[in-house]
């Protein structure tokens, strides 16, 4: 099946996994106890679900990328990251000024945005990831792969509320950028899943605050950021602050040249059973 065909199929495919396990999650958000179990079955479901999709529509006769052997490898590395990256940013922002108030919340709040984090991550990777950024890297190689997959995740959160073109263009120099560069450089959605899922729960469940224009309903504690939108990110949250363009987009660009003089950004060959592209 030639990749004119099998593109737009395994994206349908993406798109739907994501429909049906976030529709799942989000229908009692507000029960701790269905959203923390709802929210890492679906996890789990929709990563079964892109090996299976991938293995059936691309005829793989495995997807490595979320094999196992790679969760051991890469997964605690990715969520020690995360967690990391973001309490640097509130670090930062706080260093400048911009922290006015924090109170408590409670740990079922962060337990509940930890359940639909993992499904938000898990769906989100798959996507723009293991389907937009693998595929057209196998195609046309990783400098397009990068370029695409960063500019659609920045321009799906347009959708999002309180978004605005310079906080859609802050997640794609940032998100978009480095979780790409990640995955190009390791092949590895595990490495990225768990980088994204703890930068949204440290984020929205630990501190409280907006998440990509979200804001935080549930978190350990309630963080209340103030000053300059440069610095806090305004009502979008501090992924649209100068902070986390400095902490996330510096990195990766480091990786990137990393990453593109060991020659991982040529084209790659799809690993398939019967390969006709």
């Amino acid at each position: 099946m030639r990749f004119i065909l099998r593109f737009p199929l395994m994206l349908i495919a993406a798109f739907a996994l994501l429909a049906v396990t976030e529709g799942v999650t989000a229908a009692r958000s507000d029960d701790p106890t269905w959203a923390v179990s709802a929210g890492f079955t679906s996890a789990v479901v929709a990563v079964v679900g892109y090996a299976w999709l991938s293995r059936w529509i691309e005829r793989r006769p495995a997807a490595p990328e979320v094999s196992p052997s790679n969760a051991a490898r890469w997964l605690l590395p990715g969520l020690v990251l995360g967690a990391a990256a973001f309490g640097l940013v509130m670090l930062g922002i706080r260093l400048l000024g911009g922290w006015d108030t924090q109170t408590r919340g409670s740990f079922e709040g962060l337990a509940v945005t930890a359940g639909i984090m993992a499904c938000v991550a898990a769906n989100e990777e798959i996507l723009f990831r293991g389907v937009i950024a693998r595929m057209v890297a196998e195609r046309f190689g990783g400098w397009a792969a990068l370029i695409v997959s960063s500019l659609l995740f920045g321009a799906m959160h347009l959708i999002n509320a309180n978004a605005t073109v310079q906080a859609a263009l802050a997640i794609t120099l940032t998100g978009g950028l480095l979780f790409g560069v990640l995955f190009l450089a390791t092949r590895s959605l595990w490495l990225t899943i768990g980088f994204h899922f703890a930068w949204n729960t440290v984020q929205a469940g630990v501190f409280g605050v907006s998440s990509s224009g979200e804001e935080a309903a549930h978190s350990l504690y309630r963080t209340t950021l103030t000053g300059a939108d440069w610095l806090t990110g305004g009502a979008f949250g501090p992924e649209a602050s100068v902070v986390t363009l400095v902490v996330i987009t510096v990195p990766a660009l480091i990786l990137l040249a990393f990453t593109a003089r060991t020659g991982r950004l040529r084209r790659a060959p799809a690993v398939s059973a019967v390969e006709h592209a």
